[in-house]
């Protein structure tokens, strides 16, 4: 009875749903993406940005835009709109070349896998995505009972099968994330 319950699946937090469709997606920028910026008819005046720590960036004829939080279309028009006063007609479009994202977006994996670490959320990302990412589990992790902390369900945890997926190739035990999702991974006792 002891061996039964320590080996087995969690039942502790309900398995997370998969019924449920994914809502669209558009990616929102973070501290620490870099945009490349192109002005139409004005090659001079585009170029590759980083975005700040204070989530804003610095361009020509652009002081001080905030970027973080806004997805590329608007901080397209945003400059847009700051040019008009120098430009007829600017036509911006901005590029998200490196993506690291808000931290309300960030994927996170804590406890036993072989690297905890954040991910930026890509959208249809899956549970087996994130575990190649981070290399896999440790020898010491208890697989089938790690949980997803799922901010948009209102901080709800479910339970998913790591081991039945990544030991045993169980792909139903696959699963798709969400933005901000967390994954913990607790230790095995034995």
């Amino acid at each position: 009875m002891i061996l039964a319950g320590c080996s087995g699946f969690s039942t502790k937090y309900p398995p997370i749903p998969t019924d449920t469709p994914a809502p669209d997606y558009s990616y929102i920028i973070g501290a620490g993406d870099a945009l490349n910026i192109i002005v139409s008819r004005n090659p001079e005046l585009s170029m590759s940005v980083p975005v700040r720590p204070d989530g804003k960036i610095s361009a020509p004829l652009v002081d001080e835009l905030q970027a973080q939080g806004k997805t590329p279309t608007q901080v397209a028009r945003d400059i847009e709109k700051q040019l008009e006063k120098y430009i007829r007609d600017p036509v911006v479009t901005v590029v998200v070349t490196n993506f690291i994202g808000p931290y309300s977006e960030q994927v996170r994996v804590v406890g036993e896998a072989a690297r905890p670490q954040f991910l930026p959320y890509k959208q249809k990302m899956t549970l087996l995505d994130v575990m190649i990412a981070v290399g896999g589990l440790t020898d010491f992790a208890a697989g089938n009972k790690a949980t997803i902390l799922r901010g948009s369900d209102g901080n709800k945890q479910y339970a998913v099968r790591l081991k039945d997926l990544i030991k045993d190739g169980d792909i139903s035990a696959n699963v798709e994330m969400r933005p901000g999702d967390i994954l913990i991974i607790p230790q095995s006792f034995f």
